[in-house]
């Protein structure tokens, strides 16, 4: 199977911190998360129910459980990271529903909210909005009795928005989900663009029959929530690496949840690559081969960039030997912009880091390195 993390790529995401559990240290995305929980529970008078598990979970307990298609694109190694062909890292906290679903007592269940923080890990494209280890929160009322419904469902979204993300305008759009009916996408405005924060739907009928509740007594509406992109809204901040800053000047002011006041900014420079890669290749696994090939040093890395993708049969000759490009590839102009949120980078250092970036996707015969071979 293509795609298996080595043993030294396991460690280096399972030591990532988990910026909502306080046990590894405050941060004020636990603070952002206790006001959308404390308003959810204040308004429907109902208890908390908090819950953490390992994150190497198993395909069935990713997927299968959350009725995912056996042909579905997300379970394609692309995207999800396999340790062996039946184990991953978890690519969502939703993976945590099903097990709590089944502890929970159906006849003392009148009315619950189930809170379901951590890491999730995926394949992902590198910019100021992405990242492969992203925070999650999947928020589930469970009741029984009057069931749940769009109304409540819109309601819910209303007052979590009113929570996190007070001063900003917010919409929702149709969006389906393997695990939900009436599915909605919900989106922040950021500037002149709307951002995915959340999704919901009302909690598919099957899942809590297989769960162990009778969806005929018992209902549910499901909310998973991007917790980088709303504290990163909420504070004013471009650079979803600025969250895990060790600059003094950066960390401090994420202890609590007022205006990020920007520190001193060091230059971008950007580096531009010719590479060689299958045809299948995609943004997302480039910016993951980036990941694993810098390790820690991948921080510095602010956006890998496609900017054009041509077939090996429509290039010219002269591209074709000059890449040692084959048939099955194709040609990506990838630019990758480098900053270290802290210094300026030298040219040798950034002509380094575009080596090694370069070793790692290029998929060619012909090589061309900035910094020697």
């Amino acid at each position: 199977m293509k795609n298996i993390l080595s043993a030294g790529e396991i460690r280096r995401a399972l030591s990532t911190r988990d910026l909502t559990d306080a046990g590894e240290g405050p941060h004020s995305m636990q603070l952002l998360l206790r006001d959308i929980v404390d308003t959810l529970t204040r308004t429907w008078g109902c208890a908390a129910r908090v819950h953490r598990e390992s994150p190497i979970v198993s395909v069935e307990e990713n997927y299968d459980r959350l009725n995912y298609p056996p042909d579905g694109a997300a379970r394609d190694a692309r995207y999800t990271r396999y340790l062996n062909e039946k184990t991953i890292l978890r690519t969502q906290t939703s993976t945590m529903i099903p097990n709590l679903l089944r502890r929970l007592d159906q006849q003392a269940t009148a009315d619950e909210l189930l809170v379901c923080a951590g890491l999730a890990y995926r394949r992902d494209s590198i910019d100021r909005l992405h990242t492969g280890e992203p925070h999650q929160v999947d928020l589930w009322r469970v009741r029984r009795g009057t069931p749940l419904t769009v109304a409540g469902l819109r309601e819910m979204v209303a007052l979590v928005v009113c929570a996190a993300l007070p001063d900003h305008e917010t919409r929702t759009v149709p969006s389906e989900h393997p695990y939900t009916t009436d599915g909605l996408q919900i989106d922040a405005r950021s500037g002149d663009k709307w951002v995915e924060i959340g999704e919901c739907g009302l909690a598919l009928p099957a899942l809590l029959g297989d769960n162990g509740l009778d969806p005929g007594r018992v209902s549910g509406l499901a909310m998973g929530l991007g917790l980088d992109r709303i504290l990163m809204l909420r504070k004013g901040m471009d650079d979803i690496r600025l969250l895990r800053s060790s600059d003094p000047r950066v960390a401090g002011q994420l202890l609590d949840l007022s205006a990020y006041r920007p520190v001193s900014s060091q230059p971008p420079t950007s580096r531009d690559l010719s590479v060689a890669v299958d045809e299948d290749e995609t943004p997302e696994g480039l910016g993951d081969s980036v990941r694993s090939a810098l390790g820690e040093r991948a921080a510095l890395v602010e956006s890998v960039e496609v900017l054009s993708e041509t077939l090996h049969n429509y290039l010219p000759t002269a591209a074709v030997a000059r890449l040692g490009i084959g048939p099955g590839q194709k040609n990506v102009l990838v630019r990758v912009v480098l900053r270290d949120l802290e210094r300026a980078l030298t040219h040798e250092e950034a002509n380094g880091i575009r080596d090694e970036i370069y070793a790692a996707i290029h998929r060619g015969t012909s090589w061309h390195w900035a910094s020697g071979s």
